[in-house]
């Protein structure tokens, strides 16, 4: 949980509470329920599971990235949250509203929400911002993670109804082929692809990365690269690690 991250395409993460339950077939060999749960026994996971809040210590930490980003010429991204789930229904809705005062607080971050539970972002994000009439805010990216084309189908329609600054997908874990012209309307923002990793994981082709690393060029949507199955070593040709702008 602190400012640096080995997630290749965030600088930070932050984790405002610890906890969650699996919603799909992506969550079987969830990472984070094996470190917290069976590893370190920090919290339950499941439907019965408690959602733990973190430190006072630790909420403060964006408020220090923060200060050190007004005088950076990058704005730092933080991925929110890697051990949980923003729009998670177990979680109380006070703790919610906190995350985006901190986020509203913290205007030099680009805080990227990367959830499993699309359905539950726009009213969510409506009770945690009030009468607020400036949302959707420059600093945040939604994202929602599709792990093959019936997650993509379903939860992409969702997200993209929400509005937000960035519109983002994350293909990971990739357990199934995927592609954007299988869906109507328009495309997201951006794409991250990455293969599952750990004991356990299950294979992605080299074809299902490459082909929609093809439609992302022709679609002009940055695609970002982050690694293959069982973290092998990724081909040159699938080497592209870009950004929205």
């Amino acid at each position: 949980m602190g400012q640096k991250t080995e997630i290749s395409w965030a600088e930070s993460t932050f984790n405002p509470w610890i906890g969650c339950q699996k919603v799909s077939a992506g969550c079987d060999n969830c990472y984070a329920e094996a470190l917290m749960d069976k590893r370190y026994h920090k919290v339950e996971w499941g439907p019965h599971g408690e959602r733990k809040r973190t430190s006072a210590a630790n909420w403060r930490k964006p408020i220090q990235w923060d200060k050190a980003a007004k005088s950076s010429v990058r704005r730092p991204r933080v991925f929110c949250a890697s051990l949980a789930d923003v729009f998670d229904n177990a979680v109380p809705q006070a703790w919610r509203t906190d995350l985006f005062d901190l986020i509203r607080a913290t205007p030099n971050l680009d805080w990227l929400l990367l959830t499993k539970r699309p359905e539950n972002a726009g009213e969510m994000i409506i009770n945690s911002v009030g009468h607020l009439a400036d949302w959707p805010w420059t600093n945040v990216w939604l994202g929602t993670t599709c792990e093959d084309q019936a997650a993509y189908d379903r939860r992409w329609p969702i997200l993209q109804a929400v509005p937000a600054a960035v519109h983002f997908i994350s293909y990971e874990p990739a357990i199934g082929p995927l592609l954007l012209h299988a869906n109507d309307g328009r495309h997201p923002d951006w794409i991250i692809c990455g293969g599952e990793s750990g004991r356990g994981y299950r294979p992605m082709p080299e074809q299902w990365a490459s082909e929609l690393m093809a439609e992302c060029g022709a679609a002009l949507v940055p695609f970002f690269m982050k690694q293959m199955a069982g973290k092998k070593p990724i081909p040159d040709n699938l080497m592209i690690r870009q950004f929205p702008v």
